[in-house]
């Protein structure tokens, strides 16, 4: 089974998914999305494209372990989410062949149903931030959602004044207070502060019980990080900044955080997050996946999700759970989505949706605006 064309499409302003086919007729769907750089994959796409194109379809860990060594610059956001992209593809081929999910070719489910949480928060105290919060707080609610994940409001910095850092504390209590004690709340801090504020605010958020904080600090500096770790009475989560397994390495062996994030379409795609997963395992440290991104994302983890030991809980966001790309939406209820039992990644995405190509021209007070037809001559 050869590999015949890859096609990219940008339909949405944060999702870039790639189409590849087969000579049997068999398509598999990935996603490249590489947030804040719409354009930046699509090169590196068509670069892997030249030597895929022709190539056993089902020869996937062949053909990732070609792409990764053979680049003498290794890694990089940009070449990383084009593999993963066409990784998760191959993965949904391979599935459709063999007539099963993906999950089964890796070894089997061992759940029967995959935890999710949400983001949610209340950003301000004033009465319209606080009606905002209640009334998404009661959506959420109705899809039984059991945790959810929010953060400090506005651009925060290395240093904040007591006022802005009493105002976040104040917000994460009475969050615990609206939801009660059943429910978990996460913090994520998005690598903005240095380890001397993130203790010190996690210090603050302690009495509250939080599930998890996440990406306290900035990504490069891994002693830091456990400074952190070793400092504060609940968990530490990093990684949707880490790209393979190389870089979760030195987390894992420094023990710098409970919980690893990898992210589907940027580490490596399904290939390498169960090749994280299982590094994660023998440290007692549980997988996380981020994705705030698209649908076929949100599939790929949830193929990983199944077949992992130590999952934990998977992230999502609205876009997500289908946003007009799937003929039937990911479902919520109870706070988890259902197994899947499609072949391949699970999903049947709606084409003529998902082929469009926008070419996004820039945001403009929260609105998008394009320009062109729509045509691949666009690009």
């Amino acid at each position: 089974m050869r590999i015949v064309r890859i096609e990219q499409f940008f339909p949405r302003p944060r999702v870039r998914l790639v189409k590849v086919t087969t000579d049997t007729g068999l398509v598999g769907w990935g996603e490249t999305t590489l947030e804040g750089k719409p354009e930046s994959t699509r090169a590196a796409v068509n670069e892997l494209a030249s030597y895929l194109v022709g190539r056993d379809a089902l020869r996937r860990e062949d053909h990732w372990q070609h792409v990764y060594r053979s680049a003498f610059f290794r890694g990089g956001s940009v070449l990383m989410s084009a593999l993963s992209g066409l990784d998760q593809a191959l993965w949904d081929i391979a599935g459709q062949h063999f007539g099963a999910p993906a999950y089964q070719l890796l070894g089997g489910a061992v759940r029967d149903r995959i935890r999710v949480y949400a983001h949610w928060g209340i950003g301000a105290l004033d009465e319209g931030a606080l009606a905002a919060a209640r009334s998404r707080l009661d959506r959420l609610q109705k899809a039984g959602y059991t945790a959810f994940k929010s953060g400090p409001a506005g651009p925060w910095r290395a240093h904040e004044p007591p006022a802005v850092i009493d105002q976040f504390i104040r917000c994460a209590y009475l969050m615990r207070e609206w939801v009660g004690p059943q429910v978990e709340l996460c913090f994520d801090f998005h690598g903005k502060m240095t380890a001397a504020l993130a203790v010190e605010v996690g210090k603050e958020l302690a009495g509250m019980r939080p599930m998890f904080i996440e990406e306290p600090v900035p990504q490069e500096n891994v002693d830091a990080l456990r400074w952190v770790t070793d400092h504060v009475p609940f968990p530490v989560a990093t990684g949707e900044r880490l790209l393979s397994r190389w870089e979760f390495r030195q987390v894992l062996e420094k023990q710098a955080a409970a919980f690893l994030q990898p992210d589907v379409s940027h580490a490596g795609g399904i290939s390498e997050l169960r090749r994280i997963a299982a590094m994660a395992e023998p440290y007692y440290v549980h997988l996380m996946p981020h994705c705030a991104i698209g649908p076929v994302a949100l599939a790929a983890c949830l193929q990983v999700d199944a077949a992992t030991p130590n999952f934990l809980i998977q992230e999502q966001v609205d876009q997500s759970l289908g946003d007009g790309l799937l003929a039937r939406d990911w479902v919520v209820s109870d706070g988890y989505i259902d197994l899947p039992t499609g072949p391949g990644l699970g999903i049947e995405v709606c084409a003529a949706e998902a082929e469009r190509n926008i070419a996004y021209v820039e945001e403009l007070g929260g609105e998008y605006r394009y320009q062109g037809d729509g045509s691949v001559a666009d690009w």
